[in-house]
């Protein structure tokens, strides 16, 4: 009787273990995992009962390799392979459409966004997904003004600010955030839920929930209030909203198979042409991400 006991209490024991899941990274040296990104942003500003919308079209494919591990999490090397970006105006057309692959000859656009491109930069990822540091996006600005052909010192300084607002180390760092930040420090179960917060130009409270594990994937959605507070010479935003995220992640090593960003933000926005005026603003957006292969290389020591 006492060993029925003591096998009944060992059973019901690792059911309560079984019920426990480590949702957290855990990545090997040599793994390359590449994924691909699409999005699109619509912006609507309101003057005087009529409306100009632009509308934001990129997609680009991404490669994460897993350097080493340290203390902190994992270093990884995050290298663009692909970009593309097309932005429409309502009322000019096309204002962009660059190929990074494609240089195009004159095109100064073209050359600066093909040197994205097989320009690694280094992130320093934790276990829960958050990005501690990025190391190169920098220098990866200083890359594309330098083919810019600007000479003139101040000029080139200029570009050097506003392209550091998307590819500098703490703009990288802020927007991949989103892909990666998703996981609590801590064991759940089914139907358990977390939160966490990013900053940045984006402002992000997010609550996450497990929803389901099947198989190999575990099925979280998220629920996020935004806030957006953009400032440049030309242009301000103060919004605010909602997010909405689906994500099949591997149970396993913590990647993502598939992720669907959608958000919605209204606030208003002002253009310098019309001084302190302020313009009614809606931003709808969506993002996908899709893991594409993943691989394992070995590693000279």
């Amino acid at each position: 009787m006492k060993r029925y006991i003591l096998l009944t209490f060992l059973f019901l024991c690792h059911l309560v273990v079984l019920g426990q899941v480590s949702l957290a990274y855990h990545l090997q040296k040599g793994d390359i995992y590449r994924v691909k990104q699409e999005a699109q942003q619509i912006i609507t500003q309101e003057l005087d009962g009529a409306s100009h919308q632009i509308t934001n079209l990129i997609d680009g494919v991404l490669e994460f390799k897993v350097l080493s591990e340290v203390p902190e999490g994992y270093k990884l090397s995050l290298t663009f392979k692909d970009l593309n970006l097309k932005m429409t105006s309502s009322i000019e057309g096309t204002l962009m459409n660059v190929q990074a692959k494609k240089v195009v000859p004159g095109d100064i656009q073209s050359k600066i966004f093909n040197t994205i491109l097989e320009n690694p930069v280094t992130l320093l990822l934790s276990k829960t997904g958050d990005i501690l540091n990025v190391k190169g996006g920098d220098s990866l600005v200083s890359k594309m003004a330098k083919v810019s052909g600007l000479t003139d010192e101040f000029a080139i300084n200029l570009m050097k600010k506003s392209l550091s607002k998307e590819f500098g180390s703490e703009a990288l760092a802020n927007s991949y955030k989103q892909m990666t930040f998703i996981y609590p420090n801590k064991t759940v179960q089914l139907k358990d839920s977390w939160e966490n917060t990013y900053t940045g130009k984006l402002k992000t409270h997010n609550k996450w929930t497990l929803n389901e594990i099947n198989g190999q994937k575990a099925l979280i959605s998220g629920m996020a209030t935004i806030e957006m507070n953009i400032k440049d010479p030309n242009t301000t935003m103060r919004l605010k909203g909602t997010q909405k995220t689906s994500i099949q992640s591997n149970i396993d090593t913590g990647f993502i198979f598939t992720m669907t960003v959608e958000g919605r933000s209204s606030g208003v926005s002002t253009l310098a042409q019309l001084g302190a005026q302020e313009l009614p603003t809606t931003i709808q957006s969506k993002i996908t991400y899709k893991l594409i292969n993943k691989e394992h290389v070995q590693q000279k020591l």
